[in-house]
């Protein structure tokens, strides 16, 4: 495994993936997108017309042979031969995403393939971001960091993301509502440090990361 583990949670929007990437980036560290995971299973149910709300229930070792890159630099998601990089980033993955991510043997499951390919990456570290990473995945990793932002900010960079209509930005709050019913991604645990971006470029978000990491 990685020398260096760091865990970071945070909603939609709070800009965990793009700083986590680019802080990867610069410390020469592997980069592991966790939601990346849900979507690709979500996109794998909803392409072989599955029951959203039961596929906990089915053989997931057998019908989703799940990879991702850990290199931040060359990012790809892929399910058996199929790239679905582009795929899991449409507007009904969005919308549908958290039928499937609520799921508990759906998280146990992914819970286990993020462990497995964070012990992979030989790179000198590894940056894992997701909703529970600092808590229930790497819950011992050696830098563990809650980032968020004003809901305000978040939907704002969600209507970039997504270019989307405020009925979408509504159901991305929606889930995120739904989600922390699951997991507690809005409030960091004891020893988890609380890193708002409210008021921070990207640059300056990424700038503060890697402070801590590196301290």
């Amino acid at each position: 495994m990685s020398q260096v583990v760091v865990a970071v949670d945070g909603p939609a929007g709070s800009g965990k993936s793009s700083v986590s990437k680019k802080a990867a980036q610069e410390l020469g560290f592997g980069y592991l997108d966790t939601g990346a995971g849900y979507r690709a299973l979500t996109l794998t149910a909803l392409n072989n017309e599955l029951d959203l709300e039961k596929v906990g229930e089915l053989d997931l070792g057998k019908i989703f042979p799940y990879s991702i890159s850990t290199d931040p630099s060359n990012y790809w998601v892929k399910v058996g031969s199929d790239d679905l990089t582009e795929g899991i980033r449409s507007k009904e993955v969005e919308l549908n995403v958290s039928k499937v991510a609520a799921q508990p043997k759906v998280r146990a499951f992914m819970r286990e393939i993020t462990r497995s390919i964070a012990a992979a990456c030989q790179l000198p570290g590894i940056i894992v971001e997701g909703r529970d990473i600092t808590t229930v995945v790497l819950p011992d990793a050696q830098t563990r960091v809650l980032l968020t932002a004003s809901e305000e900010v978040r939907l704002g960079r969600r209507a970039v993301d997504l270019q989307a209509d405020g009925s979408i930005l509504a159901q991305v709050s929606d889930r995120d509502k739904k989600d922390s019913k699951v997991v507690d991604f809005l409030n960091p645990a004891p020893g988890v440090t609380l890193l708002d971006t409210t008021d921070l470029s990207l640059e300056g978000s990424v700038a503060a990361l890697v402070d801590l990491i590196n301290h």
